[in-house]
């Protein structure tokens, strides 16, 4: 299996992305997205709240089933894609892009891939 994934973004055991900016932008993979299938529903944490890396911070709902997602880092969300809740497919079709999440101010980041370690990993 051979996977697109952005080098200069780190990645989560559980399918999560953050990049290096500040605040950090948080999104799901596009091995995520496709396992998922297609993405009918967002439920995210609203700006103001604190996040725990490695903490449940909302689901991610499919034709095929609900996922949990989990926060990369620790820190409180400053942002959240409104263009995704109200039209989750931008998921699915720009999981690094248009598609992203959350984006936190970072005070602490929990365990991270790197895009290679990612592939092998979710190659298994």
């Amino acid at each position: 299996m051979s996977v697109e994934l952005p080098a200069n973004l780190h990645y989560t055991a559980e399918h999560e992305w953050l990049d290096d900016a500040t605040p950090a932008t948080v999104g799901i993979t596009s091995v995520a997205a496709d396992a998922l299938g297609d993405i009918v529903y967002l439920e995210l944490p609203a700006a103001g709240e604190s996040l725990a890396a490695g903490a449940v911070i909302g689901e991610i709902e499919s034709t095929k089933s609900v996922s949990e997602l989990f926060s990369p880092v620790s820190g409180t969300v400053v942002e959240v894609n409104q263009a995704a809740i109200d039209d989750p497919s931008l998921v699915n079709t720009d999981p690094f892009g248009a598609g992203w999440l959350l984006r936190v101010d970072v005070t602490e980041t929990g365990p991270t891939l790197t895009a290679d370690e990612y592939r092998d990993q979710s190659a298994g």
